[in-house]
């Protein structure tokens, strides 16, 4: 298989490249995530702004023209019809924990594929349904306390303390942390023509 870059600083994503026992390195993408409007398309528009990450990335010193796959990911959390991003404080994070306990929304991630060498490139998306348990206004204050939300899509993390909202998972729960893997795995095999694992 050929080298993977992840176009990503998420270390989220970083774990989950690992556990599947796929070798990277990272290079952080630089894009304007604020030029994208998810509402009218977010599958297509997740799967457009994960294609430029890559494109980012691939276009770096060291990176341009090199015989490697550039792995580029954007996450949404969708609550009826609204799209949920990172929190801008605490209070946001509140606010949206609310919504979100006692009911079930999406979680979708875009990703692309691009060969730097050759600048062929693929994208792909991943629906999942996640359920939250009912909790109380002291329970969602204690964890936004911990500071866990406020850097994550939807305000929770469900690979950590998050995990303690979440009663159901419809789908691939590795989508709700960053990267569909099973998908993933199905897409570098067929876009590079080998396995990624043994």
């Amino acid at each position: 298989m050929k080298e993977i870059v992840l176009a990503s600083t998420s270390l989220r994503r970083s774990a989950l490249l690992r556990q599947i026992g796929i070798p990277f390195e990272v290079t952080p993408p630089d894009v304007d995530e604020s030029l994208y409007s998810f509402e009218a398309d977010p599958a297509g528009t997740a799967e457009r702004l994960a294609l430029a990450k890559a494109r980012s990335a691939a276009d770096r010193p060291g990176i341009r023209g090199r015989d490697c796959l550039v792995l580029g990911a954007d996450t949404v959390v969708l609550f009826e019809g609204q799209i949920l991003g990172k929190p801008e404080d605490a209070e946001d994070a509140y606010a949206m924990l609310r919504k979100l306990t006692g009911r079930s929304h999406r979680v979708l991630t875009g990703f692309a594929l691009l060969d730097a060498g050759t600048n062929r490139s693929v994208t792909g998306h991943e629906w999942t349904t996640v359920c939250m348990r009912d909790c109380t206004d002291e329970e969602v204050r204690a964890y936004v306390d911990t500071g866990e939300p406020l850097d994550k899509a939807g305000s929770y993390g469900a690979h950590a303390l998050g995990a303690g909202l979440i009663t159901r998972v419809e789908g691939c729960f590795y989508n709700v942390i960053g990267l569909p893997l099973a998908r993933l795995l199905v897409t570098l095999k067929d876009f590079d023509g080998s396995a990624p694992v043994d």
